[in-house]
């Protein structure tokens, strides 16, 4: 037994060799060409011959054997030959195969790394966005589309070029691919760094350059339903490492947009990372916008408009010092292409927040510390225009005292579950002048549901909730349940499917099912689509549902955010219950004439207290879109039945 222990030693002590890299396997190489080398040498000195004049010549002549066949013919004599040939094939095995195939894997694998981006950035000044998901093409599309934001952004940092580091799991030609399909990148997916790495490992944040960043934006990434490790605790250990290594490098923070999906965790945000942050509650930013989009049916169209990327208006906000010493009537009189929507001003010392006025008296003198909101197609439309004749000053009046809506009882079916229900739920609590019966039908054993709804703090009685057990994409449960019989649908795209295209065929499939149902019976409720991969949002056309996709909005929210942080108290205040909101209001309400522009509407609609936003048209036009907002101000409008007024009120 003795001579095979010794020989699994010697295998042993190889193996543990080249495992080392290929540094040590050339080296092991090495050492068997020398091997081979002497044992060659030596067999041919061993017959007497004069031929070699020691032992060192000869084995020189067994290395040129080894590593050159040209040689194998110069040889005279049977044993020289011989030798001779073993040593060739020899060559061709330890040296020319071998060698080749370490140096070829060695080559391969550094090229990979250099692939899968692990050398650290050499940077400043850029956005770090943290993760890959859904949310991450069209995050960047919105960076770079908002080339007015993104302009001051790089003039605010003094810095030329707008440089996106995205920090992926396994970053590789699939996200390269994925980044260039998305509509509004296309070629300039190769201005993206992608670095592989995970959020919560210290080492790939340092590999994206996260201290010398402008901005760094953390969204909520998925996880299984049996993960211990949430969204929120991987976005929380990632601000810990980054404030960990601000400290041991002696360097200020950088300013953070983090997305959270329990807005109870925001003590421990703030806890966690002492520097600038801005948090958006995503699941929370969805529930208020699908509940607002039952109480007024058609808004959905306006999110897609003011919180996607592409064409349309979108909110911004500008510095008080370009109008310093101006109202808010003179401002917007120099704005023919942007409505004036109100101004934010600082609650106390810089950096504790904003008081928001939307919408704001027209008097209103702006200070520069002030910050103001307007409703535009592009940043440049919110500068002066000296070109164009100022507007008339519109005074905004004061809004009528208007009792209580007396609103009915709602009944609302969801169908479907995910993360989002239970803030779903005590969204449409919070309303409580209003009256809710809401069943929530899922598959989903309801003790389960029960559980989850318990954890969150959520009293479903307060909605006059239900949970029900069936699944829709049954048909004859989906018949039990009486769709017809609701005033809202609601469907929502699960986060328990194996994927967000899986979620989506289910909720879409699930769609196509209830609209054959609905054909049914005269009366249709209104029906709100959830989807969650923006590749979807193409495939049900002409459908007759208000879609929403969430990763579209909160892109859109979080790139707006990292630009421009005064943006959130904004958004927070519109898609909120109480404050200012955006809602439909019937023409017949306003005294206006048969026929009147825009500029007439924004007129007669400030004098109660609101503004004018644009009209909600009950024909589509041919690209199957309802909404006109901030047309021009000279069009006619030219009012049809049915027709709604957009504004800006205050609740």
């Amino acid at each position: 037994m003795l001579p095979f222990r010794l020989i699994d030693r010697v295998k042993f002590i190889v193996e543990r060799q080249l495992v080392k890299g290929a540094g040590f396997q050339l080296l092991v190489v090495g050492l068997f060409i020398a091997l081979i080398s002497l044992l060659g040498g030596l067999l041919v000195v061993l017959p007497a011959t004069d031929e070699f004049e020691d032992v060192s010549s000869a084995i020189w002549w067994a290395f040129l054997r080894l590593t050159d066949p040209g040689y194998l013919g110069d040889d005279l004599g049977t044993w020289q030959r011989i030798i001779s040939t073993l040593l060739t094939i020899s060559g061709y095995v330890v040296f020319m195969g071998t060698l080749v195939a370490i140096l070829t894997r060695w080559l391969i694998a550094k090229m990979e790394d250099l692939e899968r981006g692990l050398t650290p950035v050499t940077l400043k000044n850029h956005l770090v966005v943290l993760g890959w998901s859904a949310q991450t093409p069209p995050l960047v599309a919105e960076l770079f589309g908002s080339t007015g934001r993104v302009q001051r952004f790089l003039e605010k940092h003094d810095t030329q070029t707008l440089r996106v580091v995205v920090l992926a799991e396994n970053a590789g030609a699939g996200q390269l691919h994925e980044l260039a399909s998305e509509p509004g990148i296309g070629r300039r997916s190769r201005e993206v760094i992608l670095r592989s790495g995970s959020a919560i490992q210290p080492e790939a944040l340092q590999r994206v350059a996260c201290l010398d960043a402008a901005a760094v934006i953390v969204p909520s990434q998925e996880h299984g339903g049996g993960s211990f490790v949430t969204p929120d605790v991987e976005t929380v250990k990632a601000l810990l490492s980054i404030a960990a290594q601000a400290r041991h490098f002696g360097s200020s923070l950088p300013f953070v947009v983090a997305e959270i999906q329990d807005m109870r965790k925001l003590p421990v945000i703030e806890r966690a990372y002492p520097g600038p942050v801005e948090v958006v509650a995503g699941d929370a930013t969805i529930s208020r916008l699908m509940v607002q989009n039952v109480l007024h049916h058609g808004l959905s169209e306006v999110y897609n408009e003011l919180l996607t990327a592409g064409e349309g208006n979108e909110i911004f906000v500008r510095g008080g010092e370009t109008a310093e010493g101006l109202t808010l009537g003179e401002l917007a009189r120099q704005r023919p292409h942007a409505i004036v929507l109100g101004l934010l001003k600082p609650a106390g010392r810089p950096g504790t927040g904003w008081q928001v006025e939307l919408p704001a008296p027209s008097d209103t003198v702006i200070r520069a510390e002030d910050r103001v909101v307007l409703l535009a197609r592009d940043y440049q439309h919110t500068g002066a225009d000296t070109r164009v004749a100022t507007l008339p000053i519109i005074e905004l009046g004061k809004p009528p005292v208007i009792g209580p809506e007396k609103t009915g009882f709602q009944r609302i079916l969801v169908l479907g579950w995910n993360r989002r229900v239970a803030n779903l739920a005590r969204e449409f609590a919070s309303y409580r002048d209003r009256q809710f019966q809401l069943d929530l039908v899922s598959v989903i054993p309801v003790a389960e549901r029960e559980r989850e709804i318990a954890r969150h703090g959520v009293d479903l009685s307060l909605v006059n909730g239900r949970l029900l057990e069936a699944d829709y994409m049954v048909e004859a449960d989906l018949r039990r349940l009486n769709p017809a019989s609701y005033d809202t649908v609601m469907l929502l795209s699960s986060d328990r499917v194996g994927s967000d295209e899986e979620a989506d065929a289910r909720a879409m499939v699930g769609y196509l099912q209830l609209e054959d149902i609905l054909a049914e019976f005269a009366r249709r409720p209104q029906v709100i689509m959830e989807l969650s991969d923006p590749d979807n949002r193409h495939l049900l056309y002409g459908h007759q549902s208000e879609m929403l996709i969430s990763p579209m909005i909160l892109s859109h929210v979080l790139a707006q955010v990292a630009l421009r942080r005064e943006l959130r108290a904004v958004l927070d205040e519109l898609f909120t219950a109480g404050g200012a909101e955006v809602q439909f209001r019937n023409p017949h309400d306003y005294p206006l004439p048969a026929s009147a522009t825009f500029q007439v509407l924004e007129k007669i609609v400030a004098a109660r207290g609101e503004v004018a936003l644009g009209v909600y048209r009950a024909q589509a036009d041919e690209r199957g879109r309802h909404l006109a907002m901030n047309p021009p101000r000279q069009d006619y409008l030219e009012l049809q039945e049915g027709d709604r007024l957009l504004v800006l009120c205050r609740t």
